[in-house]
This record gives C-alpha cells, sequence and structure tokens, in this order.
C-alpha cells in the first residue's frame, strides 16, 4: 500500500550484567548463552498483533521445503541432493538454509509446535552427515566442514594455502557460512540439542584450521569481504567451552577498518555496504561483554550511538541501496525507493540486546521498541506471511513482499527468524529486578522466583497496560520502562489501586520494591503525545510519530508493480513508476512544532 505524508510550511516541502565469564558447570549446563534473558518458551504471547504475526510465520515456514534448503550442503559434501536448490540468488546457495534452521528452534521454543522439531531434528541430522562426508570426502580442507558455499573446495582450500584473493571471486563464503553457524548455535541455544553443538563446535574449528596460516595482514584482508557474524560465533563458541582459542579467533575475525575507528568515536561509515557492518559489531559486543575488552567496549557502545542517533530514520531502520549514506546523499531516501533494509534492523536489533544486557539503559529498550513496531512487525505480507527487503522512504511509493518458495534474499532467511522472537525482549532479568521493556500482551513464568505474571494491554491502541501476578509470592524490584516518548512527569503507575510515588524522568526505569503477591495489579498509564522527527541531514522531511509508532497515510494504489515479488534475480526491488513529489499531498504552515499542539 503506498502511503506518506508531506508537510509544507511557508513553501517548503517537507516529507514524511554479566558477572565474569560464564565457565562453570552449572552455567555450562545450561542451554543459553545470555543470563539475562528468559527462555522464550516461558514467555506466552496473547492475542494481538504479535501473535498473528508469530502464528502467520509459522504457517509460512512450514512451506518451505526442507530437502531443498538441503540440497546445497549434501552437493558440497559429494551426497546426493535430496531436493533441486531453491533458484534466486544462486551462488549465495546455502545461506537461508541456515536461517531456516534457527527459525525452527526459535519457533519451537515459542510455541512447543511439533513440526518445527520434527523439521530441526531432521536438519540436524543431514548436517551431521554432511560434515561426516566433508571430514571423508575432502581431508585436505573440508575437517569439520558443514557449509553449502557454491565450488567449497575452490574458495577453502585456496584459503587454507594462504590465497585470501580467491574469496572476491565468490559471493561472500564467510557470510553465507556464518548463517549455518548462527542456524546450529541456535539449535542448541533454543532447544537443547547436543548434536547441534557438537556439529557447532567441530564447524568452529574447520575455520580455525583453515585461517590458521593466514598472517594478521592477510586475515585483515580476507575481512574486506562481508563475512557475517563470524566473530561473534567465535565468542559464542569461547562461552560454551570457555576455551581460549576460540576467543582469540573471535578477535582475529574482528575488521580492525571498522573496530579502531569505532573504538576511537570515529565514524568512517560513509558509503559503506550497511549490513556488512552490523554484524561485524554485534562480534565486537559480544567479545567486550566476555572478555572486558574495553577497546571492543567502545566499539560496540559508539557504533550503536552514531548510527541510532545520525543514521536511522524514524521507523528505526537505517541505509538506502544498502549503503550509510554520506550527509549529503541523505536526500536519496526521498528521490530513490530503496529504503532501509530489514536485515540492517534485525542485526541492530541483536547489538541492542547485547549493549543492554551488560549496561540496561531505558535508551536501548527505546529504540528496540520504536524498530521492532515500525519495521520488524510491518515487514510481514499481513496474509500469507511474505517477507520485505527494502521499506522505501519516498512519499507515495511501496514495497515489495516475497513468496514462499520463490525470493530467497537475505531478507526472507532474516525474516524467518524475525516473528519467532517476539517474547524476546519484552521481560528481562538481573539478579532480583524483573525489567519491564515491551508493553505487548503477554505472560511470564518466572520459574526461579515461581513467580507467574500476565500483561494485558492493546497498546499501540490503547495507553495502558496492566500487571497482574497470577501466581506465587515474591520480592523483587519491578523494572517499568519510562519511554522517551511520554512527558516528563506524565507516566502514572498504581498498585491495588494505590498511586506510586517516584522520581524518573523519559527514557529511564522505575524501581518498584516489594513483596509481590498473587492478585497484585499494577497498571501503567503512558500519554501518548505526537511530535515530529526530522529526516537525517534531510530536515525539510519530517515524520508525525504518535509515542513510538510513525503515522502514515493512504494516498493511492497505482501501479504497484511486483507487489508480491516473483522469482527474478531482482524481484525485491519495488519497480513501479515514481509518482512525483511534487503533486503528492502537501500541508502549509508557518510553524511545524504547532501542528503536533492541535
Amino acid at each position: 500500500m503506498k502511503s506518506a505524508l508531506l508537510l509544507k510550511p511557508k513553501m517548503v516541502k517537507l516529507g514524511v550484567f554479566i558477572c565474569g565469564l560464564l565457565f562453570c558447570n552449572s552455567i555450562i549446563a545450561q542451554d543459553k548463552l545470555y543470563p539475562n534473558t528468559f527462555p522464550l518458551s516461558d514467555v506466552t504471547l496473547l492475542n494481538g498483533p504479535f501473535k498473528h504475526a508469530r502464528d502467520l510465520n509459522i504457517q509460512t515456514l512450514l512451506k518451505y521445503d526442507v530437502d531443498r534448503l538441503l540440497a546445497p550442503y549434501r552437493k558440497e559434501a559429494g551426497l546426493t541432493p535430496k531436493g533441486e536448490s531453491y533458484e534466486n540468488w544462486i551462488g549465495l546457495d546455502g545461506h537461508v538454509g541456515g536461517h531456516y534452521l534457527s527459525a525452527m528452534a526459535i519457533n519451537y521454543a515459542a510455541t512447543g509446535n511439533a513440526e518445527c522439531k520434527k523439521r530441526l531434528d531432521y536438519m540436524i541430522a543431514e548436517l551431521k552427515a554432511c560434515q561426516d562426508a566433508n571430514t571423508k570426502n575432502h581431508p585436505e580442507w573440508g575437517d569439520g566442514y558443514v557449509g553449502g558455499v557454491p565450488d567449497s573446495k575452490g574458495v577453502w582450500s585456496k584459503i587454507k594455502a594462504g590465497d585470501v584473493s580467491i574469496i572476491w571471486k565468490y559471493w561472500v563464503p564467510w557470510y553465507n557460512v556464518h548463517k549455518m553457524y548462527a542456524g546450529l548455535r541456535d539449535a542448541w541455544l533454543y532447544t537443547g540439542n547436543k548434536e547441534a553443538k557438537r556439529i557447532f563446535i567441530k564447524f568452529c574449528d574447520w575455520a580455525i584450521n583453515v585461517t590458521s596460516g593466514l598472517s594478521d595482514i592477510k586475515m585483515e584482508e580476507m575481512l574486506g569481504n562481508e563475512h557475517g557474524g563470524m566473530n561473534e560465533v567465535f565468542a559464542d563458541a569461547y562461552q560454551m567451552t570457555g576455551d581460549q582459542k576460540y576467543l582469540i579467533a573471535a578477535k582475529r575475525f574482528s575488521h580492525k577498518m571498522l573496530l579502531d575507528a569505532m573504538a576511537a568515536n570515529t565514524d568512517n561509515l560513509d558509503n559503506k555496504h550497511a549490513n556488512t557492518q552490523v554484524p561485524k559489531v554485534v562480534g565486537f559486543e559480544r567479545i567486550a561483554e566476555l572478555s572486558h575488552d574495553d577497546n571492543y567496549g567502545k566499539a560496540g557502545s559508539f557504533f550503536w550511538e552514531t548510527v541510532t542517533a545520525n543514521r536511522s530514520l524514524a521507523f528505526g531502520g537505517n541505509s538506502r541501496r544498502e549503503i550509510f549514506p554520506s550527509a549529503a546523499a541523505c536526500s536519496d531516501y526521498v528521490n530513490d525507493v530503496e529504503g532501509p533494509e530489514s536485515c540492517n534492523s534485525y542485526n541492530m536489533l541483536k547489538l541492542t540486546e547485547d549493549l543492554f544486557r551488560v549496561n540496561p539503559l531505558a535508551k536501548y529498550a527505546d529504540f528496540y521498541e520504536r524498530t521492532l513496531f515500525n519495521h520488524i512487525l510491518s515487514s510481514q505480507h499481513p496474509e500469507h506471511g511474505g517477507y520485505v527487503y527494502f521499506t522505501s522512504a519516498r512519499p507515495r511509493h511501496y514495497r515489495v513482499y516475497s513468496t514462499p518458495n520463490e525470493g530467497m534474499w537475505c531478507c526472507v532467511g532474516s525474516g524467518m527468524e524475525n516473528h519467532g522472537k517476539y517474547g524476546q525482549f519484552i521481560y528481562t532479568h538481573s539478579k532480583d529486578s524483573l525489567f519491564l521493556n515491551l508493553f505487548i500482551a503477554s505472560e511470564l513464568n518466572w520459574k526461579d522466583k515461581n513467580i507467574k505474571v500476565r500483561q494485558e494491554t492493546a497498546f499501540p491502541n490503547e495507553e495502558q497496560t496492566k500487571l497482574t501476578i497470577t501466581s506465587g509470592n515474591a520480592r523483587f524490584k519491578l523494572m517499568i520502562r519510562y519511554p522517551y516518548w511520554v512527558k516528563d512527569g506524565q507516566l502514572k503507575i498504581t498498585v491495588n489501586g494505590k498511586m506510586v510515588d517516584f522520581v524518573a524522568y523519559p527514557s529511564s526505569y522505575v524501581s518498584i520494591n516489594r513483596m509481590w503477591k498473587k492478585g497484585d495489579v499494577a497498571v501503567i498509564k503512558f500519554p501518548m503525545n505526537t511530535h515530529i522527527e526530522h529526516l537525517p541531514n534531510v530536515p525539510n522531511y519530517i515524520a508525525f510519530m504518535h509515542g513510538p509508532i510513525l503515522l502514515s497515510a493512504k494516498t493511492g494504489t497505482e501501479d504497484l508493480k511486483g507487489l508480491v515479488a516473483d522469482n527474478s534475480r531482482w524481484g525485491h526491488i519495488a519497480s513501479g513508476k515514481k509518482l512525483p513529489l511534487n503533486e503528492a499531498p502537501i500541508i502549509v504552515d508557518d510553524n511545524i512544532d504547532s501542528l503536533v499542539n492541535r
């Protein structure tokens, strides 16, 4: 649906904590890496847009053919594929299979869906067979390998021999295999699948072996090619095993071009491919969290600050034509149709969760909410569940949706995961504190406290949420987010009908420390004021926000060519006519700020 809102003042066009290293036996036995996060199985989504999106996504996921997704892995291992590889994006074969494995794990954990579990177990068995076959059939370079990169022998044997220039003759091989690393990790993380962990660790050992002969200079040269979050998965392996070799590998796979600049508070992102950079920084932050290396921590924090403050649009997304534009080129957001990429927001939310875990500040949850509600939730087709690549910021343009089994884009892969993780950041915990980060209808089973909490809300269609202790008694601090979009003094909280006195300000947390018992009710009221936000570096274009929600206006449905994408190479780009900007609806006003006070 085409939507935009243009305004015009005076004939000027406007448009719309972690304690130490987690290696003691009691922690190692747990099937999670993130100590502040509740298992997805302990958070139940109640009726509302997020539950609908998750359930629709499962229906969509189950339309995919697992044997077709696994075909590239069997082919490279010398095994006969059981299905024909998916077509679109040939040359990047294998990347979606890793995302799909993550999606099966996430959705099984969130819902207990038996078919998701069946498919996950099948994939793990098939991938184990591929890893064993690679070890047997390619002993010179493939011991432990479980990737689907086309002509794997050609690229990995050359890299092991020291020829890193070969990587530019292939389509982002490390990025490709990173998706399977993440899938195997997630199969263990969310479901406790021990075989997935064994395959993952052996796969990590393979990468260390393949790159062991490369000098630091050669590594840096190789990392100039997009490589996903390879440093992140090695940091995860370090936390899972306690073996220092994986932390060393994580740092070797950290691109110093970006690391050094970000650690020095230098923004060198102009004209760089955006989603190449974000996963690197997720790895920087994981290394900082586990090793307490201040250089990596500074890099993670500064990158997040500069991207969210200077390079993100009102709905939380960033980049145009996949690139971070310079200040002078930000008008491209309006002139072009390839706006922020869904993958970028997927990875920015991962980074945000990591930063929050180490330093639980409300600004991280504020950004998370904005991006989750406006970008991620809206990137799903409401009927057939297809996924969005680019969200256009051009007035009166539109975006394109994928269909199951066609258009195997990167944002199809990350989209498979997005809608299963909605329960992951609603609540977090730290010692005796329970953080209420998001206002989403849900139930929490806090097993460590023997407490169950039910959150009832129709937010953003109502300006309150209600928390009820439905089971148990325990003393803890309830940390309620005071959103940035609620004006100073307007947040109101009652417990069992009595007003709570507190001193807190927008973008902070209100702490209520008490003995909570079954039947207690806390009501949080948050008036959703309307405000405006300017397009970065193009101040004449603005967005209207109601609370954290981006507002838009319907402007027509003419020439929606390719609204539902076919299987063509460039089908993810909206190719309909670009309607003239000077014919878009406008509002004329002398005082922009007065528009939100009427």
